[in-house]
């Protein structure tokens, strides 16, 4: 799976998608280090074992690079950024109740602020699946000759 680029100072304003999830009760935000096990758990039982070992890495920076949406105390999805390498967007997730209503795009856009704000001028999305989501949502562009990528000789679950 190809690798995808995101320039951070073309990010579209997301202030309109915030606020829409705001009116839903849905709340958008970076993950606190008591709520690790929730989150490692909740992506377990949802995801892979592999998204799991990097959000425990997430829960390991200082600040915590994990976000999570909720609604009523309850997760509907999450996003990582820095786990498998530096700049790197991912792992991401939602519910399957809760896909469609702007979540993922919205912890996308969230995740790539934080990257900018930590200084960064791009983000990667590493082994992208839904590459017209990604283009579509952040105008990231294909990486030319990155498969596999860091995600090469992964060891078998």
């Amino acid at each position: 799976m190809i690798d995808m680029l995101v320039n951070l100072y073309e990010l579209p304003d997301s202030s309109e998608l915030y606020q829409k999830l705001h009116d839903q009760g849905i709340i958008l935000r970076r993950a606190n280090a008591y709520e690790r096990h929730i989150v490692a758990d909740w992506v377990g039982e949802h995801f892979s074992p592999k998204w799991v070992s990097e959000v425990k890495v997430a829960f390991s920076r200082q600040p915590i690079t994990c976000y999570i949406a909720t609604r009523n105390k309850e997760i509907l999805g999450f996003a990582c950024i820095e786990t498998t390498a530096k700049g790197f967007y991912g792992p991401t997730g939602v519910s399957d109740a809760a896909r469609g209503t702007g979540i993922g795009k919205a912890l996308l856009l969230r995740t790539m602020e934080a990257l900018k704000e930590s200084g960064y001028v791009y983000g990667i999305i590493g082994g992208v699946g839904p590459i017209e989501f990604y283009k579509k949502a952040v105008g990231a562009v294909e990486i030319p000759n990155s498969t596999p990528g860091i995600y090469r000789d992964i060891l078998p679950d």
